[in-house]
């Protein structure tokens, strides 16, 4: 039996699909997917070892919110989608990039694949945040971040396991 899948609702940014599907053990399970473009997440570090956090509003999460420069990739590819989000949110350009992989959000329901990258020497540029983003730039010491992220003072994610894989990858340990 082939997948079937039909779609039930297209959305400006998700789409909702309900699948029946044949498993590996024979078995036929059906499944509700939130189809998602995927995004990008920057772990901006500063000469003085300091991270980007934005405090930003989040009706849907109930109120406000710590977390990395982001944003969804809409139709551009990862790369391009960091480095817009890093001058639109963070008001800055890097001159170094590396990749911290990826991850994916909710493999049982959403399709959403987030890349993850460290951005160093970073430079000023003119903020432009979109007109449905409400946020204040803050920064903190790396280890400092990572700290608040080990013991639950942020929440989100992406946030969280950029900071780690930033963390390992420059050698910081949580303070």
């Amino acid at each position: 039996m082939p997948e079937q899948r039909r779609r039930i609702y297209t959305g400006d940014i998700v789409t909702l699909d309900v699948a029946d599907v044949l498993l590996p053990n024979g078995n036929v399970a059906r499944f509700e997917i939130v189809g998602h473009p995927g995004g990008a997440v920057i772990v901006a570090l500063n000469a003085a070892g300091e991270v980007c956090l934005l405090n930003q509003y989040r009706p849907v999460a109930g109120g406000w919110m710590w977390e990395l420069p982001a944003g969804k990739l809409d139709g551009k590819s990862p790369d391009a989608t960091a480095r817009a989000e890093l001058a639109e949110e963070a008001g800055l350009e890097a001159a170094r990039w590396q990749s911290l992989g990826q991850v994916v959000m909710s493999p049982g329901v959403y399709t959403e694949i987030v890349h993850l990258y460290l951005a160093e020497e970073l430079v000023p540029v003119a903020a432009a945040p979109e007109r449905d983003e409400i946020f204040e730039v803050h920064w903190l010491p790396l280890d400092e971040a990572l700290r608040r992220a080990l013991e639950g003072d942020l929440v989100d994610a992406k946030t969280i396991i950029a900071l780690q894989r930033a963390a390992h990858r420059k050698g910081v340990q949580a303070r």
